[in-house]
Parts: structure tokens; sequence; C-alpha cells
């Protein structure tokens, strides 16, 4: 990781709520962005943020998520994520995030990621499949 990964930076992305980011189990009148991807835009968001300081081989996975879901945002309205580091501890880094619509705050909580080394965490995971083939014999 490079120096600059510090408290205090942030990034803002801004999303177009479209059909495949809403909830569609209430029927197509009450389209809303669905929790789940807020969550995944947040996470990407904090990814991109890490990835701008990262080294080369390296990325982040997640570790924590704690956001409140605090207004509907409908299908067609943009959202603004914005994202800032509020600690970094060796490789584990805490965000806050907010989430905005046009009208309302409609999201806000914490996530925290791990600075990962890609070669090291692809053998971990080869080593986990083998141990899963391993136990299914």
């Amino acid at each position: 990781m490079k120096a600059g990964l510090r408290p205090g930076i942030s990034r803002t992305n801004c999303i177009a709520v479209g059909r495949e980011r809403t909830i569609g189990f209430m029927g197509e009148e009450a389209r809303t962005y669905a929790t789940p991807s807020m969550i995944l835009d947040i996470e990407h968001t904090c990814r991109e943020l890490i990835l701008e300081h990262a080294d080369a081989g390296e990325d982040s996975v997640g570790m924590e998520v704690a956001i409140k879901h605090l207004a509907p945002t409908l299908m067609g309205m943009t959202v603004e994520i914005t994202v800032r580091v509020t600690s970094v501890e060796g490789r584990k880094v805490v965000f806050e995030a907010s989430v905005k619509d046009e009208l309302d705050t409609i999201g806000a909580g914490t996530h925290t990621r791990f600075v990962v080394e890609k070669a090291k965490t692809l053998e971990r995971l080869k080593a986990k499949a083998a141990r899963f083939a391993a136990q299914k014999d």
C-alpha cells in the first residue's frame, strides 16, 4: 500500500438506479433501490479508492458491513455514494459511507476492507479447494 491511503481521503461515485439494482418482490410500482445493491455499490466505491493507492498485485476484500438503509430511492433516480477513510490499521481499512439520492440521505454506516496480495490469496483459495475436494472423496 502506498502512503496516500490514510484517514480523511474520500471518493464519490454517482450511480443511476436501473431495474437491475431494484427490488421486484412488491410489484412494478414499488421498484426501489435494493439494500444488497446499495451495499455492493458501497463496497465497489471503497475498493476503487483502495485500488488508487494499492501497489501492483494488491487488491482488497470486504470484512464487515454495518449500513442502515434509511429511505427508498425510485428506479430512474441517481444515488451519490461518498466513502471516507476513517482509519488504516496495517492492511485493515475502515470507511464511513453516506448514500444520497436527489431528495434524501438514503444510507449511512461503515465498511471495513482488508488489503490483500492477490497471489497469496489465490494460493489460499487453491488450498481450500483441495481440502474441500478431499473431503468429498
